[in-house]
Protein backbone atom coordinates (compact mmCIF):
# COMPACT_ATOMS: atom_id res chain seq x y z
CA UNK A 1 0.00 0.00 0.00
CA UNK A 2 1.02 3.59 -0.66
CA UNK A 3 -0.67 6.57 0.93
CA UNK A 4 -0.45 9.85 -0.99
CA UNK A 5 -1.22 13.27 0.44
CA UNK A 6 -1.30 16.38 -1.73
CA UNK A 7 -0.76 19.88 -0.41
CA UNK A 8 0.04 23.35 -1.68
CA UNK A 9 -3.18 24.23 -3.46
CA UNK A 10 -4.92 27.54 -3.02
CA UNK A 11 -6.19 30.69 -4.67
CA UNK A 12 -3.84 32.62 -6.94
CA UNK A 13 -4.20 35.34 -9.53
CA UNK A 14 -3.61 34.65 -13.20
CA UNK A 15 0.09 34.76 -13.96
CA UNK A 16 1.00 33.60 -10.48
CA UNK A 17 2.68 30.44 -9.26
CA UNK A 18 2.00 27.56 -6.92
CA UNK A 19 3.97 24.49 -5.94
CA UNK A 20 2.05 21.34 -5.17
CA UNK A 21 3.54 18.56 -3.07
CA UNK A 22 2.70 14.87 -3.03
CA UNK A 23 3.95 13.16 0.11
CA UNK A 24 4.03 9.38 0.11
CA UNK A 25 4.18 6.78 2.85
CA UNK A 26 4.10 3.04 2.83
CA UNK A 27 5.96 1.11 0.19
CA UNK A 28 9.23 2.28 -1.34
CA UNK A 29 8.55 5.62 -2.95
CA UNK A 30 11.46 5.28 -5.34
CA UNK A 31 9.72 2.33 -7.03
CA UNK A 32 6.75 4.38 -8.13
CA UNK A 33 6.20 6.64 -11.09
CA UNK A 34 4.22 9.68 -9.93
CA UNK A 35 1.59 11.31 -12.06
CA UNK A 36 -0.37 14.50 -11.56
CA UNK A 37 -3.92 14.71 -12.85
CA UNK A 38 -6.61 17.35 -12.55
CA UNK A 39 -10.35 17.54 -12.75
CA UNK A 40 -12.31 20.73 -13.29
CA UNK A 41 -16.04 20.97 -12.48
CA UNK A 42 -18.10 19.26 -15.16
CA UNK A 43 -15.04 17.95 -16.95
CA UNK A 44 -13.28 14.62 -17.10
CA UNK A 45 -10.07 14.01 -15.24
CA UNK A 46 -7.03 14.81 -17.37
CA UNK A 47 -3.36 14.01 -17.27
CA UNK A 48 -1.04 16.86 -16.33
CA UNK A 49 2.48 15.55 -15.72
CA UNK A 50 4.41 12.44 -14.74
CA UNK A 51 7.89 11.58 -13.54
CA UNK A 52 9.37 8.12 -13.82
CA UNK A 53 10.28 6.15 -10.69
CA UNK A 54 13.95 6.51 -11.62
CA UNK A 55 13.56 10.26 -11.96
CA UNK A 56 15.14 10.32 -15.39
CA UNK A 57 12.06 10.85 -17.54
CA UNK A 58 9.28 13.38 -17.31
CA UNK A 59 6.19 14.02 -19.38
CA UNK A 60 3.85 17.00 -19.53
CA UNK A 61 0.53 17.57 -21.21
CA UNK A 62 0.64 20.00 -24.10
CA UNK A 63 -1.56 22.44 -22.19
CA UNK A 64 1.00 22.88 -19.40
CA UNK A 65 4.27 22.30 -21.20
CA UNK A 66 6.69 25.14 -20.58
CA UNK A 67 4.71 26.35 -17.55
CA UNK A 68 4.64 23.33 -15.20
CA UNK A 69 7.60 21.30 -13.96
CA UNK A 70 7.42 17.98 -12.18
CA UNK A 71 10.19 16.78 -9.88
CA UNK A 72 10.79 14.38 -7.03
CA UNK A 73 13.07 13.94 -4.04
CA UNK A 74 13.09 10.27 -3.19
CA UNK A 75 14.94 10.85 0.07
CA UNK A 76 11.92 12.91 1.19
CA UNK A 77 9.31 10.56 -0.31
CA UNK A 78 7.86 13.61 -2.04
CA UNK A 79 7.04 14.69 -5.58
CA UNK A 80 6.37 18.26 -6.62
CA UNK A 81 4.51 20.11 -9.33
CA UNK A 82 5.78 23.64 -9.86
CA UNK A 83 3.12 25.62 -11.67
CA UNK A 84 4.05 28.97 -13.19
CA UNK A 85 2.16 31.43 -15.38
CA UNK A 86 -1.11 30.03 -14.11
CA UNK A 87 -4.27 30.62 -16.14
CA UNK A 88 -7.92 30.53 -15.09
CA UNK A 89 -8.31 27.34 -17.13
CA UNK A 90 -5.84 25.64 -14.77
CA UNK A 91 -8.51 25.80 -12.05
CA UNK A 92 -9.23 22.25 -10.90
CA UNK A 93 -8.73 19.72 -8.16
CA UNK A 94 -5.24 18.31 -8.59
CA UNK A 95 -4.48 14.71 -7.71
CA UNK A 96 -1.25 12.82 -7.50
CA UNK A 97 -1.14 9.14 -8.33
CA UNK A 98 1.45 6.38 -8.15
CA UNK A 99 2.19 3.50 -10.49
CA UNK A 100 4.67 0.79 -9.59
CA UNK A 101 7.59 0.90 -12.02
CA UNK A 102 5.51 2.82 -14.52
CA UNK A 103 6.65 4.90 -17.46
CA UNK A 104 6.37 8.67 -17.55
CA UNK A 105 4.38 8.24 -20.76
CA UNK A 106 1.51 6.58 -18.87
CA UNK A 107 -1.21 9.20 -19.16
CA UNK A 108 -4.21 6.93 -18.52
CA UNK A 109 -5.25 7.41 -14.92
CA UNK A 110 -6.84 3.97 -14.80
CA UNK A 111 -3.38 2.46 -14.99
CA UNK A 112 -2.22 4.10 -11.77
CA UNK A 113 -2.34 2.05 -8.59
CA UNK A 114 -2.79 4.62 -5.82
CA UNK A 115 -4.34 8.07 -5.55
CA UNK A 116 -4.32 10.97 -3.15
CA UNK A 117 -7.37 12.89 -2.01
CA UNK A 118 -6.68 15.96 -4.12
CA UNK A 119 -5.96 19.63 -3.53
CA UNK A 120 -7.93 22.56 -4.96
CA UNK A 121 -6.22 25.07 -7.22
CA UNK A 122 -8.19 28.17 -8.14
CA UNK A 123 -6.81 30.77 -10.54
CA UNK A 124 -8.66 34.07 -10.68
CA UNK A 125 -8.64 36.31 -13.74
Amino acid sequence: QVQLVESGGGLVQAGGSLRLSCAASGRTFSSFTIGWFRQAPGKEREFVSAIKWSGGDTNHAESVRGRFTISRVNAKNTAYLQMNSLKPEDTAVYYCAAKLYGEATTTNGRLYDYWGQGTQVTVSS
